[in-house]
C-alpha cells in the first residue's frame, strides 16, 4: 500500500492518477472529503492531518511506501510524519523538497526543506528526495490579475527559470515508489526550456488567444502580495523576496535533464501545460 500526502494538491493529485493507472495499491490522505471527490475512485481515502499524529496512525497502518509533501515553513509536520512512518515501520520515502537547498548562500527556503531532509535522513527509513525547481502552476498565481485588469507582475525581471510540470514530478516519484534503485538520491527536477516571466506570459497569452500586459513589481510588499494576496507570515514573507532577488540574479536559468533521464522521454513544455489549462486563465 501506498500513501500520498497532499493528495489533492498539483503534485499528489497526479501521482494518485499515475500510480492508479500503474495498478498500484494508494490511499489518499486527505483533510476535506470534498477535495477527495475528483481521485479515482479506486484509490483509498485517509482523512487525517498532519497536525494531528493519532489521525497519520491510522492513515499509515499498513502502508509500505509513502510520499511526503509537508506544507509551510516548520518542521512539526515532518516530526509528524516520520515518527507515524516509523511506528507503523513504512520502508520507502519519497519526499518533496526543493532545488532552493543547492543555493550557495543557502536561502531561507532552502533550509526550512534542508532541515526536513536531514530529518528523513536521520530517521533511517529509505529516502528518494525530490528537488524540483519552480512549478508551471504557478502560474496560477497569475489569475487575480488577469481577471481583473489583464496584466501579470512580474518579480524577476531579467531573471530565467525553467519551470516544470507538477505531472512530471508526480512521474519521477511514481517511479521511485514503485522500482527499486532509488532510496539514497537526491533528484533535482527542471523543466528543460529557461524563461522570464516577460517570455512565460508571451506563451500563455497565445494559448489563451488575449493580450496579457507585463508590469513590473516595485517594491517588496508588491513581491509577496503577488504570491500571498492575504497577507505571510513576515519569516516567509522575507524568504519570498530573498527567492525573487536570487532568482532576478540568475540570467540564465538553472535546468537539469534529470527528468528525460528517469522517465525516458522529454519533459513537458510550459506551451503544453498552458495549452491543457488555457480554460482556467479565459
Amino acid at each position: 500500500m501506498l500513501l500520498v500526502t497532499g493528495a489533492t494538491g498539483n503534485i499528489g493529485r497526479e501521482l494518485v492518477r499515475t500510480l492508479v493507472d500503474r495498478g498500484a495499491e494508494v490511499r489518499a490522505l486527505v483533510r476535506d472529503p470534498a477535495r477527495a471527490a475528483t481521485l479515482p475512485e479506486r484509490a483509498e481515502r485517509a482523512f487525517a492531518d498532519l497536525d494531528d499524529p493519532e489521525s497519520l496512525a491510522r492513515a499509515l497502518d499498513g502502508v509500505d511506501g509513502m510520499f511526503l509533501l509537508t506544507p509551510g515553513i516548520g518542521l512539526t509536520h515532518t516530526e509528524h510524519a516520520v515518527a507515524a512512518a516509523r511506528a507503523a515501520g513504512v520502508a520507502n520515502v519519497v519526499q518533496l523538497s526543493s532545488y532552493n537547498v543547492l543555493g550557495d548562500p543557502m536561502p531561507a527556503m532552502g533550509r526550512w526543506h534542508h532541515e526536513r531532509e536531514v530529518l528523513l535522513r536521520e530517521s533511517g527509513i529509505p529516502t528518494t528526495v525530490l528537488r524540483p525547481g519552480g512549478y508551471m502552476t504557478n502560474a496560477f498565481d497569475w489569475l487575480p490579475t488577469i481577471r481583473s485588469g489583464g496584466y501579470v507582475l512580474d518579480p524577476v525581471g531579467p531573471g530565467r527559470f525553467a519551470p516544470i510540470d507538477p505531472a512530471d514530478i508526480a512521474a519521477v516519484a511514481a517511479l521511485a515508489l514503485t522500482e527499486d534503485g532509488h532510496a539514497g538520491t537526491a533528484y533535482t527536477l527542471t523543466g528543460e526550456q529557461t524563461f522570464t516571466v516577460t517570455e512565460q506570459v508571451q506563451v500563455l497569452a497565445a494559448a489563451v488567444g488575449r493580450d496579457i500586459e507585463v508590469r513590473p513589481i516595485r517594491t517588496a510588499a508588491e513581491a509577496v502580495a503577488a504570491r500571498f494576496p492575504h497577507g505571510a507570515p513576515p519569516a516567509l514573507a522575507e524568504a519570498i523576496v530573498e527567492g525573487f532577488e536570487q532568482m532576478r540574479a540568475d540570467t540564465v536559468g538553472f535546468r537539469t535533464s534529470t527528468v528525460r533521464e528517469l522517465l525516458g522521454r522529454e519533459p513537458a513544455t510550459f506551451a503544453d501545460w498552458c495549452d491543457r489549462n488555457a480554460h482556467r486563465f479565459r
